[in-house]
C-alpha cells in the first residue's frame, strides 16, 4: 500500500483516544439511532487538547483544525439534504482535523467500502435471526434509515489504523 499523508506517529498518539469513540459511535448508533453529543463533543477535545502536543508545528495543527468548521459545514449541507442526522453531521465535522487533506482520496474509498459492508452486515443481521443478539436495537425497527455511525465511526478507525501502519 502506498504511504498516506498523515504522520504514523500522530496517528498512533490519537489512536487510543479516538478509537473507543468510533465504538462507542457505532454502537449508539445502531441500538438507538442517535450519536449522542458527548461522543462528538470528546472526539473534537481529543484533536483540540492532544493535537496541541503531539502535531508537527502550529502551522500544521492550526490547518487541521480548520478541517472542523468545514467539516461541520459539509455534514449539515447532508443533513439539510435529508442523507443522515445531525449526530452523524457533527460527528463528521470532530473527525475531520484528524484527516489530513491529501489523504481525502483513501478516505473517500475507505468510507465508501465501508459504507458497504456495514449496510450488508446490517441488513443481513436485521433480517434474519442474528438480530435476536442484541433485540433492544432501534436500528431493526426504523425502517429503510441506516445508522451511519456504524459507518463513519467505523471508516475514522480504519483510516487512523492505516496512518498508524502505513503513514508517512
Amino acid at each position: 500500500m502506498a504511504a498516506l499523508a498523515g504522520s504514523a506517529e500522530v496517528a498512533r498518539w490519537f489512536l487510543p483516544f479516538v478509537l473507543p469513540l468510533c465504538l462507542a459511535a457505532a454502537y449508539t448508533d445502531l441500538s438507538s439511532m442517535r450519536i449522542p453529543n458527548w461522543i462528538n463533543d470528546c472526539l473534537g477535545a481529543t484533536y483540540v487538547i492532544l493535537g496541541l502536543f503531539i502535531m508537527p508545528s502550529w502551522a500544521e495543527y492550526g490547518w487541521q483544525l480548520l478541517h472542523l468548521p468545514i467539516g461541520i459545514g459539509i455534514g449539515f449541507l447532508f443533513y439539510s439534504a435529508g442523507v443522515m442526522g445531525a449526530g452523524d453531521a457533527k460527528f463528521i465535522g470532530a473527525a475531520a482535523p484528524l484527516v489530513m487533506l491529501a489523504d481525502l482520496p483513501a478516505l473517500i474509498m475507505i468510507y465508501t467500502a465501508n459504507l458497504l459492508a456495514a449496510f450488508a452486515t446490517h441488513r443481513l443481521a436485521k433480517f434474519t435471526p442474528l438480530s435476536r443478539l442484541a433485540p433492544g436495537w432501534k436500528s431493526w425497527s426504523v425502517g429503510k434509515k441506516f445508522p451511519m455511525g456504524f459507518s463513519l465511526g467505523g471508516t475514522l478507525a480504519i483510516y487512523l489504523i492505516l496512518v498508524a501502519s502505513f503513514g508517512s
